[in-house]
């Protein structure tokens, strides 16, 4: 009886020991898209009265929540029935990720003027309307299910050598990762001007406290744009890393290139070719509709 219990006991410690160890290499996978989740809340969390700032991220983990609930069985039955199908997902995943970083530099390059503007002046927290505040956590709750997809299928793709059992609770955990780590940290960014408020009023604006609280309150708004340069980075990254890890040509052209840099020229590549899919169909859609008006 004794033997069982500890011949158990060393199943259960081989099995976290695996688990572990997947976990480990499956984190460093998802760290960019982990990193772009990071900015891309803290950017759409803040805006919003101090009151609201809160209860608005709340709202937008909770569909956090219910992405993974929806993402990690689906990736499971998918996997099972039709493995090759996790491979076109994250090609496909791979170009909205490319899409979305390059179209954020094109926008950053084509409206620098009006990004210069807008940061120059410091505006106080609007007092968004009850429809732009659902509007606000509808936008963050899609695009968070689209980048938990690309985590949880990213996860899956790590672990796919392993039992059933280590590859469930392996992706079980990025995706609690993905969630209470990612938002537990954007809920400490957006509320770091407040706690500098706070300083200054105890302090009366006046000795180190008060120091500290004004370089909180002027940290702020670079911590979001750091993040959002970062999350820019790692969207093409991640993205290149995609075609790079399941495309077998593109894996081995330019053997003597660094991964990284094959990784960026690939993601670079893929969503100016996205952009300009994407920008063509818009003007065609245009031009139809125009012409049957």
């Amino acid at each position: 009886m004794a033997s069982g219990i500890f011949a158990i006991l060393d199943d259960i410690a081989m099995l976290m020991d695996d688990v572990a160890l997947a976990s480990k290499v499956a984190t460093k996978k998802t760290a960019g898209l982990l990193g772009d989740d990071l900015a891309v809340n803290a950017e759409k969390a803040t805006g919003f009265v101090s009151s609201r700032e809160l209860p608005v991220l709340w709202a937008i983990t909770k569909g956090s929540f219910i992405n993974k609930l929806i993402i990690v069985p689906l990736a499971f039955i998918l996997n099972v029935i039709y493995p090759p199908v996790i491979v076109v997902i994250l090609v496909i995943g791979g170009f909205y990720l490319a899409y979305e970083g390059v179209e954020k530099i094109l926008h950053w390059i084509l409206h620098r003027n009006e990004h210069e503007h807008d940061h120059s002046v410091e505006e106080p927290h609007p007092k968004d309307s009850e429809a732009v505040e659902k509007a606000k956590i509808k936008s963050a709750v899609s695009t968070d299910f689209i980048l938990s997809a690309e985590i949880v299928i990213i996860a899956l793709g790590t672990v796919l050598d392993r039992s059933l059992t280590v590859q469930i609770i392996t992706v079980s955990i990025i995706a609690l990762v993905a969630t209470v780590g990612v938002y537990g940290l954007v809920a400490l960014i957006v509320r770091m001007d407040d706690l500098g408020y706070r300083l200054l009023r105890s302090s009366k604006e006046k000795g180190l406290t008060a120091n500290f609280g004004r370089i909180l309150v002027n940290l702020l708004p670079l911590v979001i744009r750091f993040l959002s340069i970062v999350g820019t980075i790692a969207l093409l990254l991640v993205a290149g890393g995609i075609f790079n890890h399941n495309i077998d040509y593109l894996h081995h052209l330019f053997p003597q290139i660094p991964t990284i840099i094959k990784d960026a020229i690939y993601g670079i590549i893929a969503g100016l070719l996205a952009v300009g899919i994407v920008t063509i169909v818009k003007k065609v859609l245009s031009s139809i509709s125009t012409t049957k008006k």
